[in-house]
């Protein structure tokens, strides 16, 4: 049994806190894309990755949106197969393979995005303007340091 000092209160350990958020939260706007787009968690966030920051590899779209090569490597090949995402040609390294949203896959973004930004509005209600600029600025920092803590092992 550990000590007081040793103790983890889950309810209030900070890691634990942000993933049941995140996963609340990821699971409600799945909610509003799933059904009317077929889409996974994956593919919409593959799709707003390239639809913010096209071309991207499948390697940089990871990197991105911080998930496992494999599981982009699915979402990326369902895209493609949906003809929702399309292969790029880098002229100047032709080892690169970049992608792209399709005619087809941007259309869809446009529909899915005010979606994502009215949901994400809803959640900011709970706060006021003040707090929900200290909210985004304490989780840029928190953001920051995770990423130095990640990179220092």
């Amino acid at each position: 049994m550990p000590n007081a000092l040793q103790a983890l209160e889950l309810e209030n350990f900070l890691p634990y806190r942000l993933s049941v958020l995140a996963q609340l939260v990821s699971e409600s706007l799945h909610d509003l894309y799933t059904q009317p787009f077929g889409l996974s968690v994956t593919q919409w966030r593959v799709m707003a990755a390239l639809g913010r920051f096209a071309p991207l590899t499948a390697s940089e779209v990871g990197q991105r949106i911080v998930m496992d090569k494999v599981a982009v490597s699915r979402a990326v090949a369902g895209l493609l197969e949906r003809g929702l995402v399309e292969r790029a040609t880098d002229r100047s390294d032709r080892r690169r393979v970049p992608l792209r949203l399709s005619a087809r896959g941007r259309t869809m973004h446009a529909r899915i995005v005010p979606l994502a930004l009215a949901y994400q509005e809803k959640l900011y209600e709970t706060l006021s303007p003040v707090e929900r600029l200290s909210f985004d600025a304490l989780s840029d920092r928190l953001f920051a340091r995770a990423q130095t803590l990640r990179n220092a092992d």
